[in-house]
């Protein structure tokens, strides 16, 4: 059994906190041999991807006192690196590209329907990834969200912070918190919608404020459509927008009502693996593309999340059929 994860480039990634760590950790404690390859790194040839990967394994990693891992300065080794025909060769490809989905991300989504074309899983699904857009895949359920609007136009974006008192706008392509901000009913809201739409020329969305924020921000760990665990986030001091996973969070009726949602959805499109940001019982976000958290959380509450996935991708744990089941695996 051979795992591929097709990632960004080594050298970026935090191993103290990146969840693609974590889901290489998991595998390497089942020994299953893992192999790298970056979006660069693939090619087709006569109609098959292959790739050029390294074989890589984790130093000892161990918790720390909050959501990061302690790792050593040479946190990981390689120990080999070939050109193999990527179906003929895997059994699993991990999809773990950070947003956003931009021209290099789409690229790599189209080589990699090949290789499920030829019978080996991806996950999450390439198709998938490119039909259900992160901000906008919410709106497809507007009882589930806080009150939204998607424009272009500032006197719009006026008007809705007017008859909320107050509002958080982003980019419709935004990602990890970037050119988010939020909008008072005083003069600056204006000059703040002017540059997030540049001028009236760029799509933003647009959301009433919830107070609630300060009690946390709920992420909700999805797979395969049923809630393996939840973190809760809260906003750091002196800003609004979510930090880091900060302590456990109950699973509750509104949790599961929205998951069970949007739970057909995720299976339609092959998305596995999925993570819904909730706050006050009303849906923010789903993350398809990359789904993370599950490293910070497995640091922090001492669970398992990074191992539960991956058996359950590799069919090494049997199917769970109720969300109880799953959260003592992920616990485990």
């Amino acid at each position: 059994m051979n795992v591929l994860v097709v990632t960004d480039p080594v050298a970026g990634i935090d191993p103290t906190i990146d969840a693609t760590v974590g889901l290489v950790a998991a595998l390497q404690r089942l020994d299953v041999p893992v192999w790298v390859s970056t979006p660069a790194d693939l090619s087709v040839v006569d109609g098959r991807v292959r790739t050029l990967a390294a074989r890589v394994v984790l130093a000892p990693r161990k918790r720390g006192n909050d959501h990061r891992w302690l790792v050593e300065r040479d946190w990981f080794r390689v120990i080999e690196r070939t050109h193999f025909d990527v179906a003929a060769e895997m059994d699993l490809v991990l999809l773990r590209i950070d947003p956003p989905v931009d021209a290099r991300y789409l690229h790599t989504t189209y080589l990699l329907d090949l290789v499920e074309a030829a019978g080996t899983r991806v996950t999450n699904r390439p198709e998938g990834v490119r039909a259900l857009h992160e901000k906008a895949v919410a709106l497809h359920f507007p009882e589930l969200c806080p009150t939204t609007l998607v424009t272009a136009r500032v006197a719009e974006i006026q008007r809705f912070v007017t008859d909320h008192g107050a509002a958080v706008i982003k980019p419709v392509d935004g990602f990890a918190g970037t050119d988010v901000w939020l909008l008072q009913d005083d003069a600056s809201a204006r000059a703040l919608a002017e540059s997030a739409t540049a001028g009236g020329t760029r799509h933003v969305i647009v959301q009433e404020y919830l107070a609630r924020v300060e009690a946390g921000n709920k992420r909700l760990f999805v797979l395969d459509g049923e809630i393996v665990g939840a973190v809760l986030r809260r906003p750091d001091d002196g800003d609004f927008r979510i930090g880091a996973p900060s302590a456990s969070a109950e699973i509750d009726d509104a949790d599961r009502r929205i998951a069970d949602s949007l739970a057909p959805l995720l299976r339609q499109h092959g998305i596995a693996l999925a993570g819904l940001d909730v706050i006050d019982g009303r849906l923010i976000e789903v993350n398809v593309t990359c789904p993370g958290g599950m490293a910070k959380t497995d640091a922090l509450l001492g669970t398992d999340l990074s191992g539960a996935i991956v058996r359950r991708l590799l069919d090494l744990a049997p199917n769970p059929t109720t969300p109880a089941t799953l959260k003592e695996m992920a616990s485990s």
